[in-house]
């Protein structure tokens, strides 16, 4: 994010002699944020920061992104019998079953659909919080469930699937909605001929993002808005890694687009 961030700010500057299009650069810091509401992206919005298209520089590989997942995180209690650490046979231990739930989510009929830009949807168990004592069989997990669903899937009726799961309650839930533009409208196919005329001949063109994206704040105000970042990989991971190359060519394709960008408009 920080490679995309310095070439959109460098792109702002090699811009500022032109007076045929209007250029707004938006930075937020709360994108990995928990918060379902009061996002800074949404604030932004709210504030008039609105234009014909937006661009979020989130690293796609120089190509473009038209659609995200959608988020429904859930809070998961599972519910166990406790006794003595010293007899776990005659109890259930409920972080055990929780990690069975888990993988009965990922069974769940949801789970195996997949559309054109996605294979599947990501599932993934991102908390355990379980036992109070290590000498007792623990009568209760709460497991944190991140799920990213297709932008074609409803989100009402993956909760419904895993409300069905025996001896499990859900306790709370985080959504943030998918992100869908469509590919042929003029400013998407304007980006990615400036993104092609900066490719290496590995580019597909456009991409679908396994990610959530800040892209929905103005695609629900009826701007359209896409994904557009370097190359790049190992997100949130020990080697998280941007191609230092590719930033150069990212630069100028956004400088590209925006040169291009009068004529679209006509």
């Amino acid at each position: 994010m920080k490679g995309a961030l310095a070439c959109l700010l460098l792109a702002l500057a090699d811009l500022r002699s032109q007076d045929q299009v209007r250029v707004r650069l938006g930075i937020v810091p709360d994108e990995e944020s928990e918060e379902e509401t009061d996002r800074g992206g949404d604030r932004l919005v709210e504030a008039g920061f609105v234009g014909d298209f937006a661009i979020t520089g989130e690293p796609t590989d120089l190509n473009v992104g038209v659609a995200a997942k959608g988020v429904l995180a859930m809070r998961l209690l599972v519910s166990g019998r406790a006794a003595h650490g010293a007899t776990p046979w005659l109890g259930e231990n409920a972080i055990l079953r929780a990690y069975e739930v888990f993988r009965e989510v990922e069974s769940l009929p949801f789970a195996g659909q997949s559309s054109e830009l996605f294979d599947r949807p990501s599932i993934n168990l991102g908390r355990i919080l379980g036992g109070d004592a290590l000498n007792k069989v623990p009568d209760s997990c709460v497991i944190d469930v991140d799920v990213r669903y297709l932008p074609e899937q409803d989100p009402g009726e993956i909760l419904a699937q895993v409300r069905g799961l025996e001896g499990t309650r859900v306790i709370s839930t985080f959504s943030r909605p998918p992100a869908e533009v469509d590919p042929e409208l003029p400013y998407v196919l304007a980006l990615r001929d400036a993104a092609g005329a900066e490719g290496d001949g590995t580019s597909r063109g456009v991409v679908g993002r396994d990610g959530a994206s800040d892209a929905v704040s103005f695609l629900r105000a009826g701007v359209p808005a896409v994904e557009y970042g370097p190359i790049g990989g190992g997100h949130h991971g020990p080697e998280e890694w941007v191609s230092v190359p590719s930033l150069e060519r990212y630069r100028r394709s956004i400088v590209e687009f925006v040169n291009s960008a009068p004529r679209i408009a006509q």
